[in-house]
Formats: C-alpha cells, sequence, structure tokens
C-alpha cells in the first residue's frame, strides 16, 4: 500500500472516530476554536479557499497540507466531494502529516 492511499485510510478511520470535520463552514469553525490539528485542502480547491486556509491556518498557527483530489477526500471520508477538512485529533493530526511528508505533499508548518 502506498503512503497516499495509507494517508487516505488515516483519513477515513478519522473520519470514523468523529475527529474531522469537513466542508469549508466546518473546517473554518475548527480553526478558528482552536479544535483543528491539521488542515487538509483540495488539490482542486480554487485558490481562492487555498489562500483563505493558508492565512487562517498561519494566524491560528495550524499546520495545513494541500493533498488530494475533492472527490478523492470525500470517497476516503464516506461523504460527497471535499474541498477542506480539518482533523481534529493530536494523534490522528501527526499520523497524518508523517504520511504527507513521505509523499511529499506540501505541507506548511505554520509554528
Amino acid at each position: 500500500m502506498d503512503n497516499r492511499q495509507k494517508a487516505l485510510n488515516l483519513l477515513g478511520l478519522a473520519t470514523k472516530a468523529g475527529k474531522t470535520a469537513s466542508g469549508e463552514y466546518s473546517t473554518e469553525k475548527a480553526v478558528k476554536t482552536g479544535k483543528a490539528s491539521l488542515v487538509i485542502v483540495s488539490e482542486e480547491a480554487s485558490d481562492n479557499t487555498k489562500k483563505m486556509f493558508t492565512n487562517m491556518c498561519t494566524y491560528y498557527k495550524v499546520p495545513l497540507c494541500v493533498f488530494g483530489g475533492k472527490e478523492e477526500l470525500g470517497h476516503a471520508m464516506g461523504k460527497e466531494m471535499r474541498a477542506s477538512l480539518a482533523i481534529l485529533d493530536e494523534g490522528f493530526a501527526k499520523a497524518m502529516g508523517k504520511q504527507m511528508i513521505l509523499i511529499g505533499g506540501s505541507e506548511h508548518e505554520s509554528k
């Protein structure tokens, strides 16, 4: 199994465990209330969406990864297409971050 698939599987596990928030509104809320440990924005998200979350995550010091297609992210979560989501658990966020580095996805550390 490749690292990309591992990352998607982790996303599925986090979702089943109730540790994700997805969709623009919920993701934004998770970041602003300090619940987000990691934000993932789809590679297919609009430049505006990417810019908005990059700025927000920088401000709130939340790591951000740009990863996966909307279809791919949604499918991993057992939902419709998703352009943005937040991981609400430190453990899942760390594991996802590790996969992102292995994939060579763009992880923006904002610490």
